[in-house]
């Protein structure tokens, strides 16, 4: 009788172990971190997340682990590695939060609507790494242009708008009337430009991002707003579109007034139907004079003084 109660003890011990055991494990496996790693569907027509758990915490580390997993080859048919394609990822940089993705000559002869899923892909996967917020793409050294060779620009996770599966590579053609600087840079040109672009992101937002693309080569005009500047939001109520932008908007690199700027910008969003005022601010600061002349608190409406 003794016996058999040792055993019954020794039986519950080991199972008590065991349950400890298993639970420390379920425990480790939960302190991982879930990412969701983006690819395009087998029809290019849109992309979806799979979900990714690792331990890894070191930024440089998790962004070669991600880029692992976006360029791994599935077995399902049913989706697509966006950097499993006729084309190779060169290198890579981080300066602050923007990363920089290199690629070689074959990235750009994509189809277009592939390219912008790619391209939508790796952005939403890679931004949620901590510390890394915008991401930029280049051909060999140069910056990424679309169709109409207009510079790209940096992208965030804001600009692919994710629609639970349904297609997000809606694509339209749009004609744009963009106001940019003449030759002295105290006045503006219109440019009528045509622009092929995903309908997921909004027509205002659109035209701030062609703005800080700058002219093409053969527009016969000159940039007024400084590249490296990042869009916080951009978005309309009541007629007026409020234009967020971080504080690099107001480092001015060109050799141009503070109203062909202002109104470069202002003129080519009232050409839109929707709007008829711009109120720009800094970080969602309006209490800010832009080159010590002209305050970001006032409501800008169109001005065609300054159009030649």
């Amino acid at each position: 009788m003794m016996l058999k109660k040792r055993k019954s003890i020794l039986f519950l011990f080991v199972l008590l172990v065991m349950l400890l055991c298993a639970c420390g494990g379920q425990s480790r496996q939960e302190q991982g971190h879930t990412y969701h790693v983006y690819y395009e569907n087998h029809d290019e027509t849109g992309i979806f997340s799979q979900p990714y758990v690792t331990e890894t915490e070191d930024k440089e580390d998790l962004l070669e682990e991600l880029l692992d997993q976006l360029g791994t080859v599935s077995g399902k048919l049913e989706y697509k590695a966006p950097l499993s394609g006729n084309f190779n990822l060169l290198n890579y940089s981080i300066a602050e939060d923007q990363l920089t993705l290199v690629f070689d000559e074959n990235y750009k002869w994509q189809p277009i609507t592939t390219e912008v899923l790619v391209r939508a892909a790796i952005v939403r996967t890679l931004t949620q790494i901590d510390g890394i917020q915008y991401v930029t793409f280049q051909i060999n050294s140069e910056p990424l242009t679309d169709a109409s060779g207009v510079v790209i620009g940096t992208m965030n996770a804001d600009l692919f708008i994710d629609n639970a599966g349904n297609e997000i590579s809606t694509y339209e053609k749009v004609k744009l009337t963009l106001y940019f600087a003449n030759e002295n840079g105290d006045g503006l040109r219109a440019v009528n430009r045509s622009v092929v672009y995903n309908s997921n992101i909004s027509m205002e937002r659109l035209v701030v991002e062609q703005l800080l693309a700058g002219p093409g080569e053969n527009e016969k005009a000159f940039p007024t707003i400084n590249p490296d500047t990042k869009i916080v939001s951009v978005n309309v109520k009541d007629g007026t579109c409020y234009v967020n932008f971080d504080n690099i908007f107001l480092t001015q690199i060109y050799n141009v007034t503070s109203d062909v700027t202002i109104y470069s910008l202002t003129n080519s969003l009232v050409e839109l139907a929707n709007v008829n005022r711009v109120q720009i601010s800094i970080n969602g600061d309006t209490a800010i004079n832009y080159k010590e002349n002209i305050s970001l608190s006032t409501v800008f409406e169109r001005n065609l003084e300054l159009v030649e």
